[in-house]
Order: structure tokens, then sequence, then C-alpha cells
């Protein structure tokens, strides 16, 4: 195996081992492919958010970043806050299921589902560690093959993102019952309100 295909793999493995882990993004894809709604959108921002983040790990940004470290503690205030509010919501649809229709029909416009997936990417700390100062000191050590390093770990969070949102229909037929959906949101609703006090309490 040459030495570029080396590093593109082991970005790759190391970018979806990050990644693959239940979180507030994963549950809000998972949910927005299930609906069928905006699934498109929200996998191209998911990608496309965490290609500029690692380009920045890569290139060295996250040394800048240390310097000023109330940037990252405002962030997780209002992403915590953010979290708690978005879960808030879920528990609410579990006590009342009639607000989503069990067929996949989204209550919402795209623009909600839009702002909401760039919410939950761009106001997550944990989404700078992994990328910009976890992956980015990783693919420091990989010297001149830094950038293909990069490139794999890009490619893998496309190709997790892209299978979560699109595959996930395939669950669809599970959840034709409205008890299934309030099971479903009974999960999103813990996921987010956990995450969000962790942000909150380690800010």
């Amino acid at each position: 195996m040459s030495g570029s295909l080396a590093a593109a793999a082991a970005g790759f493995g190391t970018g979806l081992s990050l990644i693959v882990a239940i979180g507030a993004q994963n549950a809000f894809v998972l949910r927005q492919g299930i609906r069928r709604d905006a699934v498109l959108a929200v996998v191209g921002i998911c990608a496309l958010s965490d290609a500029a983040l690692i380009a920045l790990g890569v290139g060295g940004v996250g040394a800048l970043v240390v310097a000023w470290p109330g940037a990252l503690t405002a962030v997780g205030w209002i992403g915590g806050a953010f979290l708690l509010c978005y879960g808030a919501l879920a528990a609410r649809r579990v006590l009342r299921p009639g607000a989503l229709d069990a067929g996949g029909e989204a209550v919402g416009s795209r623009r909600r589902a839009v702002l909401t997936c760039l919410a939950m990417t761009w106001l997550n700390p944990h989404v700078y560690l992994d990328t910009v100062f976890l992956l980015g000191s990783i693919a420091a050590d990989r010297g001149p093959l830094r950038w293909t390093f990069g490139l794999g770990a890009a490619l893998a969070s496309l190709c997790w993102f892209t299978a979560l949102g699109f595959g996930a229909r395939l669950l669809s037929r599970f959840l034709a019952r409205p008890a299934a959906w309030r099971v479903l949101d009974a999960l999103v609703a813990a996921t987010m309100i956990v995450l969000g006090v962790s942000l909150i309490a380690g800010s």
C-alpha cells in the first residue's frame, strides 16, 4: 500500500470512528432521513461542514482557537441551550404524537430543517474538538501527507451521513405506527437533553 493510500485509509478510519458515535447531529440526521424531509440538504450540510472543519484542523487553525478558550465556552452555553430546547420539543411530541404524521410528512419547512442542522453542527463544541483539534493533531503527524489524511476523514464523513440519511428510510416501515414514532422521539429527546446538559456543565 502506497504512503498516500495508507494516509487516506487512516484518515477514513479515524474520521469514521469519531462520527459514528450517537450524538445530536446523528440523531437529527436519522430522524430527518426516516421522515424523508430535506435529506439531501441535511446530508450536504453535515458533510460539507465536516470537510471545512477538518480542513481548518489540518491547516493548523486549532492552535489559534486554543489561544481564545472563551470561544468554546460561549459555543458550549449556546449549543447546550439549543439542544435542551430541541430535546424539549421532541419530548413534547412524545406526549402529543399528533404533532407528527407517522407517514413521514414533515411538520414545518425545509428552511427550518436547514437552520436546525446548521445549529446542530456549528453550535456543538464536540464537533470542533473532534475535527479541528483531534483530527488536526493526528494529521499533523503525517507531515506532507496530512492533507491526504484529511481528505480520507472528509470522505468518511460524506459516506457516513449519506448512509445514515438515505438509509434511514429503510426503517420507515417499522415506524408506520404512531407508537413507534413516540419511541424514536423519546430517544431523540433523551439524547438531546443529556448532551445539552453535558455541554453546559462542561462550559
